[in-house]
C-alpha cells in the first residue's frame, strides 16, 4: 500500500462518527499543550452560565435576610416601647407606686402597698412591742449538777411545763434543763449563757407581745439548810421580802436595795415570832382566891376578833375570885365570847381566852395583880451566816436544831424576770393602736409601719405620697426605647451617598406606616372634661422632639417639677380618668404592628420568610431538574471527547510516521 492511501485509510477511521461536542469546547477542556481533558473543570464552566438564574434568586435570598434581620431589629425596638405603655397604663405600674416620708426615721419608718391614697398622717409610738425573758441563778458551769427543785413554765395562753432540777432529774445541769424546755413546745426558746463568773440559763420567748409572754415559778425551798446563789464580791442584794417559816412560826424580811448577806444574816438571827395574847398572867406569885382588890381598881378585857369588851371595877371587900366569877357572869350573858375565863394558878391571876388569830387584851391598875402581861415574842429558831468564796458571796440558813425544817421562799435554784412581754403601744391619727410586734399593719391603709423607738408624747409626720422616682425612671425608658426604635426606622430611608440606594426596608409599607405612627404618637394632647391641667402635651413634662430628626430629649427640671408638684395631672395625662390617656393611645397604634396575631410585624415578616422559602424550592427544582440533567450530560460528552482526542493522538503519530516527518525538536530534521 502506497503512503497516500494508508494517511487516507487513518484520516477515515477517525472521523466516522459524528461526535455531540464542538473543537472550542474540547479547546476549553484542555489544557493547550496535553491531550488530556479537565473533564470536571470543563463541566463546572458549562453549568456556570446555566446557573445564572440561579444566582439572581440566591441575590434575592440574600435581600429578604436582610430584611428579615433589619424588620426584626425594628419589631423588637417596637414592642419594647409598647411595653413601656403598658408600663405606664396599668393600675400597678410606676405610676402606682408609693413612697413614705416620715419626720423621725429614727423612731418610725414605713411602706405603702402600689395604690395607697395619699396623704399626711400622725403617729405616737408610745412603747414598743417586747419579748418576754427570764434568766437563772447563777451556776459554776453548764454542766454542774444543779440543786433539787422544781420550775414551772406557764404561758400567756395556758399551756404549761413543770420540770424538776437536781441529781438524776430532767434538769440535771444548765445544759439539760435547756434541753427540756426547747421540748416542751411552750413557744419560749432556752439558752445557756456563760461568763466570767459563770453560767445561767436564759428563756426567751420566740415572738413579742403581751399573747406571748410567760412566767416561771420555782418551788419554795424547804429543808434543814439552804444556801443563797453566790453574788459577786462587792455586790449588794436590791428590794426584796424574805419569807420564813419555822417551828415558831412565819416572818417576813425585807431588804433594801444596797443591802449585803451579812446585813441579812443579822436580820434573820435577830428575828422572833410575835405571840398571839390568848394568855394574860400577874407576877405576883401570892395571889389567892380571897385575895382583896383595891377599891375603885379597875380591869378590862376585850375580845380582839368580835371586839367585845368587859370592865370590872372593884369595891370595898372584893377579891381576886369576884373577879373571876364577874368574868364568867359575862360569858354566860354573853357579853364575853365562850372561851375566856380567869382563874388563879400557882399564885398569878391568869385570864385566857379569845380566837387563836387575834386573842385578847388584858389591862389593870390595881396595884394588887400587879401588871398583866402577854405571852413573850418566841426567836425564830434559825441560825443565818454570810460568807464567801471564790464565786463571790452567799448566805446560808440553817434550823437551829439541824433536824426541824424550815421553809424559804427563795428556792433552792430561781429565776428573775429579765423583761417583760408587751404589746406596742401607737396612736395613729388619735386612734389608740396596739400590736403585738413592731411591724403594724392595718392601722393605715396599705401603710406598713416598722417601730424602731418610743417616743411618747411626739407626734411623728407620716407622708404617702406618689414616687416619683419611678414615675421618672419609666418616662425615661419610654423616651430611649422611643429613640431606639425611631432610629432603626430612620436608618431605612437614609441614602447611601456612594450606592445611591435606601436601606433594604425603604420601601416596605410597614415601616413607612411604623414612621408616621411613631411621629403621630407625640402629638396626644389631653383635654379634661372638666377643669384644667398643667399637662397637657408631653412638653409639659419636659419630653421634647428634635425639629430635625424627631429625637427626644428630656428635661429633668421639668419633669421633676410636674412629678412633684403636680401628680395627679401627671397621672390624668398617661393613665387618663380610665385607662384612656397617652400610654393607651400610643399602646393601641403600636399594637397595630407589634400584636402576636394580626401585627403588620407578623405579616410582614410571614411574607418574607415564604418567599425566601418559595426561593428556595424553586433552586432546589433548578439543581435537582435541569443542573443535575445537564451535569450528567456534559460529564458524557467532556469524557467521550477526551478518549477521541486521545485516539487521534496516536493516529497522528502514525501518519507522521508513513509521511516520513520528524516531530519538532528531532536532531535528524
Amino acid at each position: 500500500m502506497s503512503s497516500t492511501s494508508s494517511v487516507n485509510s487513518l484520516l477515515s477511521s477517525t472521523t466516522s462518527a459524528t461526535p455531540t461536542y464542538n473543537l472550542s469546547s474540547i479547546l476549553a477542556g484542555s489544557s493547550g499543550t496535553s491531550t488530556a481533558i479537565d473533564v470536571s473543570a470543563a463541566v463546572s464552566s458549562a453549568l456556570y452560565a446555566d446557573r445564572a438564574p440561579e444566582r439572581a434568586w440566591q441575590a434575592d435570598q440574600t435581600t429578604l435576610t436582610s430584611q428579615t434581620t433589619a424588620l426584626t431589629s425594628i419589631q423588637t425596638a417596637t414592642e419594647a416601647l409598647a411595653t413601656d405603655m403598658q408600663n405606664l397604663n396599668t393600675l400597678t405600674g410606676p405610676l402606682a407606686a408609693r413612697t413614705v416620708t416620715s419626720s423621725n426615721s429614727n423612731d418610725l419608718t414605713a411602706t405603702a402597698a402600689t395604690g395607697t391614697v395619699s396623704g399626711t398622717h400622725t403617729v405616737v409610738v408610745n412603747s414598743l412591742a417586747t419579748t418576754g425573758s427570764w434568766y437563772s441563778d447563777l451556776e459554776s458551769s453548764p454542766t454542774a449538777i444543779l440543786p433539787t427543785s422544781s420550775l414551772t413554765i406557764t404561758t400567756t395562753a395556758g399551756a404549761t411545763a413543770t420540770i424538776a432540777t437536781g441529781s438524776g432529774k430532767a434538769g440535771d445541769t444548765l445544759n439539760d434543763l435547756a434541753k427540756a424546755i426547747n421540748t416542751a413546745n411552750l413557744g419560749v426558746n432556752a439558752t445557756v449563757v456563760s461568763d466570767s463568773t459563770g453560767s445561767r440559763l436564759a428563756i426567751v420567748s420566740n415572738s413579742p407581745g403581751t399573747a406571748a409572754g410567760f412566767s416561771v415559778t420555782t418551788s419554795n425551798y424547804t429543808g434543814t439548810s439552804w444556801k443563797s446563789p453566790d453574788i459577786p464580791t462587792g455586790a449588794t442584794l436590791g428590794v426584796n421580802t424574805v419569807t420564813l417559816t419555822s417551828a415558831a412560826g412565819t416572818v417576813n424580811i425585807a431588804t433594801t436595795s444596797g443591802e449585803t448577806y451579812a446585813q441579812l444574816a443579822t436580820a434573820i438571827n435577830n428575828a422572833t415570832i410575835p405571840q398571839v395574847p390568848t394568855s394574860y398572867a400577874s407576877t405576883q406569885g401570892s395571889l389567892a382566891a380571897g385575895t382583896p382588890l383595891t377599891p375603885g381598881s379597875v380591869t378590862s378585857i376585850t375580845d380582839n376578833a368580835t371586839g367585845d369588851t368587859f370592865s370590872f371595877t372593884a369595891t370595898s371587900g372584893d377579891t381576886v375570885d369576884d373577879l373571876n366569877n364577874a368574868i364568867t357572869a359575862a360569858v354566860s350573858a354573853g357579853t364575853l365570847p365562850v372561851n375566856i375565863a380567869g382563874s388563879v394558878t400557882s399564885g398569878n391571876e391568869v385570864i385566857s381566852g379569845g380566837s387563836a388569830t387575834k386573842g385578847i387584851t388584858v389591862s389593870t391598875n390595881d396595884s394588887v395583880l400587879g401588871a398583866m402581861n402577854a405571852p413573850a415574842n418566841m426567836p425564830l429558831g434559825l441560825t443565818a451566816t454570810a460568807s464567801s468564796d471564790a464565786n463571790g458571796t452567799n448566805l446560808t440558813i440553817a434550823s437551829g436544831d439541824g433536824v426541824t425544817p424550815f421553809t424559804i421562799n427563795e428556792p433552792a435554784f430561781g429565776f428573775t424576770q429579765a423583761v417583760a412581754a408587751a404589746n406596742a403601744s401607737l396612736t395613729v391619727d388619735g386612734v389608740p393602736i396596739q400590736s403585738a410586734t413592731n411591724t403594724v399593719t392595718g392601722a393605715i391603709s396599705g401603710v406598713t409601719l416598722s417601730l424602731l423607738g418610743a417616743a411618747p408624747g411626739s407626734p411623728i409626720s407620716l407622708t404617702v405620697a406618689s414616687d416619683a422616682s419611678q414615675v421618672s425612671t419609666a418616662i425615661n425608658q419610654f423616651v430611649t426605647d422611643y429613640n431606639t426604635a425611631l432610629g432603626l426606622v430612620t436608618t431605612q430611608f437614609s441614602v447611601d451617598e456612594t450606592t445611591n440606594s435606601q436601606g433594604v426596608l425603604g420601601t416596605d409599607p410597614t415601616v413607612v406606616d411604623l414612621q408616621s405612627t411613631l411621629e403621630q404618637m407625640l402629638d396626644y394632647v389631653n383635654t379634661p372634661a372638666t377643669g384644667t391641667t398643667t399637662v397637657s402635651m408631653l412638653s409639659d413634662l419636659g419630653i421634647n422632639a428634635d425639629k430635625d430628626t424627631g429625637v427626644l430629649s428630656v428635661d429633668s427640671a421639668t419633669l421633676n417639677n410636674a412629678l412633684t408638684n403636680k401628680p395627679d395631672d401627671v397621672q390624668n395625662f398617661l393613665e387618663g380618668t380610665a385607662l384612656n390617656g397617652f400610654a393607651n393611645s400610643a399602646y393601641n397604634a403600636l399594637n397595630a404592628f407589634t400584636s402576636p396575631a394580626t401585627g403588620a410585624f407578623k405579616v410582614d415578616l410571614s411574607s418574607i420568610a415564604s418567599t425566601n422559602s418559595d426561593l428556595t424550592s424553586q433552586i432546589n427544582d433548578f439543581e435537582s431538574g435541569y443542573i443535575a440533567t445537564q451535569q450528567t450530560i456534559l460529564t458524557a460528552d467532556y469524557s467521550e471527547a477526551e478518549t477521541a482526542l486521545q485516539g487521534l493522538s496516536q493516529k497522528m503519530a502514525q501518519i507522521n510516521a508513513l509521511l516520513g516527518l520528524t516531530p519538532t525538536g528531532n536532531s535528524n530534521g
